[in-house]
């Protein structure tokens, strides 16, 4: 891989440029002075219901996050350090049930029981230089080639270095390689079995109704000598119209898996999605097509037959419950979102989706079909002692045709419901 020596040149290079605008570090207030700690507790409960013979599995827990980051000392450089600690504790005990690879709060032991519990934490150290901070440590990457999944009940974390920039107003430049992935469900550093990934891209503002992004991603095998690469590109704009707006959301991504990867090819897909905003009502229709050799492959664990790049290294508009992601496949999404804030209920949302997929070229069919209805409300609190507190509640209905369900590696036609209670407070 040639992006870990381009990184260090690029960092060397910001590091002795003149920036053009240096505000960051020379604002800085100080180690202590500007150093916050956020806590959240999450009760977290999924349950998946399967009609196509599969296990039905469920599991339910309740998490603690803290998270802390320090302020930067002042001087030309600054130093600061990051921190987290997590604590989860499994609710459902139910063994049948639990410990399923799909939902992944509690890895099961080696006789076969979910964990009681999981405990993990991890630190960084940061420097900055103007409006450039690089990182080393434990890391949770927000990138859409490489997204630590925090959808369930603990946030996945990567070990590595990552490098972001925003000298020129309105770009921001990351670059990054990891060497460990800690899974949501594990307390280990490399729980994943991560060989290595090396990410870089920016992301660019033109104006508050146009932006852009590209990212690229280029992931070691742990088993083999082999690699895949992937790019991702996003437009992104929003048209006014008088008091309403019309916002167009193009996503895609270009995958390449070598031929001794565990699933040799190349994949192409993306969506468009496409947002009319009128007062608290939203109305969405998107379209999203797959080609290529394979389907769109992301996320799970590298020692588990995984990609290793994060749950939700997936930024398409069709991804629910399933991601309509297979080999050539076509979706379209209908989708309906209002805000109540309009009618006397702020802080409560609803929204409803249906997806259909074409087209699937599974192992016995070229003509595959699977289609999806999605349920949303949430609610968080306002004001009061609760203040931030959030209610989320999610139902999905999925159908998969059975000529292509052996191809569904964590999905099968079913129900699957979420109940998610999250309480976010600062300490300081």
């Amino acid at each position: 891989m040639q992006s870990k020596q381009w990184m260090g040149l690029m960092v060397l290079g910001l590091a002795t440029a003149t920036p053009a605008f240096a505000a960051g570090q020379a604002d800085a207030k100080g180690f202590v002075e500007d150093s916050a700690l956020n806590v959240l507790l999450r009760n977290a409960y999924i349950n998946r219901d399967y009609s196509d013979g599969r296990q039905d599995s469920s599991e339910w827990g309740q998490a603690a996050i803290a998270n802390f980051s320090s302020g930067f000392t002042q001087g030309t450089v600054g130093f600061g350090v990051d921190a987290f600690a997590a604590y989860g504790l499994r609710l459902d005990s139910t063994r049948r049930r639990s410990g399923n690879g799909g939902i992944d709060f509690f890895i099961k032991d080696s006789n076969g029981n979910p964990e009681h519990d999981v405990a993990k934490g991890g630190a960084s150290l940061k420097v900055r230089l103007s409006n450039t901070v690089l990182a080393y440590g434990d890391l949770r990457p927000t990138l859409p080639v490489l997204y630590h999944d925090d959808s369930r009940l603990l946030p996945e974390s990567y070990t590595g270095t990552m490098l972001t920039s925003n000298e020129i107003e309105g770009l921001q430049f990351v670059a990054g390689t990891f060497h460990a992935q800690s899974r949501k469900s594990d307390e280990g550093r490399d729980s994943g079995g991560l060989k290595g990934i090396d990410v870089i891209g920016a992301s660019y503002a033109f104006s508050d109704a146009l932006s852009a992004a590209l990212y690229a991603s280029d992931v070691d095998h742990v088993v083999r000598e082999s690699s895949f690469k992937r790019q991702y590109l996003n437009l992104n704009y929003v048209m006014p119209i008088a008091s309403n707006s019309l916002n167009f959301d193009f996503n895609g991504y270009r995958s390449k898996y070598d031929e001794d990867f565990y699933d040799s090819g190349k994949n192409r897909i993306w969506s468009l999605a496409t947002t009319y905003t009128t007062g608290p009502h939203a109305f969405t229709l998107a379209y999203q097509r797959s080609s290529g050799d394979v389907g769109y492959d992301y996320g799970w664990y590298q020692n588990a037959g995984g990609v290793g790049d994060g749950g939700g290294s997936i930024w398409l508009a069709n991804s629910y419950w399933s991601d309509f992601n297979n080999k050539d496949e076509k979706s379209w999404q209908l989708a309906y979102t209002v805000d109540f804030a309009a009618y006397g209920m702020p802080g409560l949302t609803y929204r409803v989706a249906y997806v259909r997929g074409t087209d699937i070229d599974g192992a016995n069919t070229t003509d595959g079909k699977e289609h999806e209805f999605f349920n949303q409300i949430s609610y968080k609190v306002q004001s009061g002692p609760a203040k931030d507190l959030s209610l989320r509640l999610r139902a999905s209905a999925l159908r998969i045709s059975s000529d292509v369900f052996a191809d569904q590696k964590n999905n099968g036609s079913g129900k699957e419901v979420r109940v998610f209670i999250d309480y976010p407070f600062s300490v300081f």
